[in-house]
């Protein structure tokens, strides 16, 4: 079995707004993030980002603006020397419709337990929301709540301190 960090992405591996971030020229990456990746890949885990987008079901933005703002932190990351392992998003928002796979419900994460065949007990989810970890914990995932747009380097560190 493989252990994972699922990661949160806007406030964990962007910066937080206040608003959606949707267009490449709103995406900014916090600091530690290409750093803590690497450090993670090179432990042997898995990184898989775990995101709501809601603002796709309120018309607010589409599937492709989300993709094309994934498009850039694939360059960076690349740049950087390290690749994300998968991107599970749920594009509903209670407004406008129920579904099973919105935070904190843990239908994104369960996917992803499934197909890359994930050592809950060895794996961890940082967010910036308390939905975040509650997703993790339905699942038994360790949840780690941080400060929105902090360094995500410190946490890296805890994590394999711990792990390995």
């Amino acid at each position: 079995m493989k252990k994972a960090v699922f990661l949160d992405r806007d406030g964990v591996i962007n910066r937080e707004i206040g608003d959606y971030v949707f267009s490449e020229n709103d995406f900014e990456v916090n600091d530690g993030v290409v750093e803590a990746i690497k450090l993670l890949k090179e432990n042997d885990f898995l990184v898989i980002i775990i995101t709501n987008q809601g603002g796709i079901a309120k018309g607010i933005f589409s599937e492709k603006d989300f993709w094309q703002v994934m498009k850039k932190l694939d360059r960076i990351l690349y740049d950087g020397g390290v690749k994300i392992d998968e991107v599970y998003f749920c594009p509903h928002h209670p407004d406008v419709m129920s579904c099973l796979c919105r935070k904190p419900e843990p239908l994104m994460i369960e996917k992803a337990i499934a197909r890359f065949n994930i050592d809950v007990q060895k794996s961890y989810m940082i967010g910036d929301s308390p939905r975040d970890v509650l997703a993790a914990e339905k699942v038994g995932v360790k949840g780690i709540l941080i400060e929105s747009n902090s360094n995500l380097m410190n946490v890296a560190k805890l994590i394999v301190a711990e792990v390995v």
